[in-house]
């Protein structure tokens, strides 16, 4: 099995990693950080293809595809680079957060799958795995770039699910709750059903397997989910602008 990994320096990739690798997967490793990426390489059973750079950056995404499709067709794709940062429209030094954040939850998503795309057809066979999250289901405060990034790519992903249906291509959504990774730890407010990275892939790594189209992680959080969309729209304002919000970026 060969799998290769965005944003996998660190937190849901970094665990994905690890869970594929206790699975004797060959790893593609993708990320910007190229130190952390080594010293993630170095602890696994054995070395995996690290690939130094920004998914923002569609160049680089070709260019470590191409490499790493070198040595045989790829069965996994997971897009799990993303940056969850908080932003208010009313500040102007806020508008390339949000471009960022837009740039890379969604375009770098796309631009992830594209190169692996053709092969996966020709073969009639592979999945491809978007991460999104529970935060996408409605607008959360403060965090306005990010639930519209994570609501995109759950739509982005139906729509790929679609477009691929019946050419042998799986196309997997999982949405996360609270995990704990460095993107959480910043959250000043309460985190209900917080898991671990390892526990939060072996589930999503069973999610893959089966092919599910969406699943939410932990289960729990699924049904917060499915509540939050029947909340009436008033309610749901007064509630949630009581709320704690996601940090700006300092």
């Amino acid at each position: 099995m060969r799998v290769f990994i965005s944003g996998a320096s660190s937190g849901l990739g970094e665990a994905f990693a690890r869970y594929y690798d206790a699975r004797g997967a060959q790893l593609g490793l993708f990320a910007r950080s190229g130190d952390k990426l080594h010293a993630l390489s170095a602890s696994l059973s054995k070395p995996a293809a690290c690939y130094v750079g920004d998914v923002r950056c569609t160049a680089d995404l070709h260019k470590a595809a191409a490499d790493f499709l070198q040595d045989g067709p790829v069965d996994i794709v997971i897009a799990s680079a993303g940056i969850s940062v908080g932003i208010l429209n009313g500040m102007v030094e806020d508008a390339d957060v949000f471009r960022e954040i837009i740039e890379t939850n969604v375009l770098g998503l796309g631009a992830t799958f594209e190169p692996f795309i053709p092969g996966m057809q020709s073969r009639g066979s592979g999945t491809l795995v978007g991460i999104s999250s529970v935060a996408g289901v409605r607008g959360l405060p403060g965090s306005s770039a990010y639930s519209a990034s994570k609501a995109a790519v759950t739509v982005f992903m139906e729509s790929l699910r679609i477009d691929l249906y019946g050419t042998g291509v799986k196309v997997v959504t999982i949405a996360p709750g609270f995990i704990d990774t460095p993107m959480t730890r910043q959250n000043p407010y309460p985190m209900p059903f917080l898991m671990q990275p390892d526990a939060f892939a072996q589930r999503a790594g069973q999610a893959i397997t089966r092919g599910r189209r969406y699943t939410v992680i932990p289960w729990q959080m699924g049904l917060v989910a499915r509540l939050m969309r029947f909340v009436p729209s008033a309610l749901y304002d007064r509630v949630m602008s009581r709320s704690g919000r996601k940090p700006r970026r300092q």
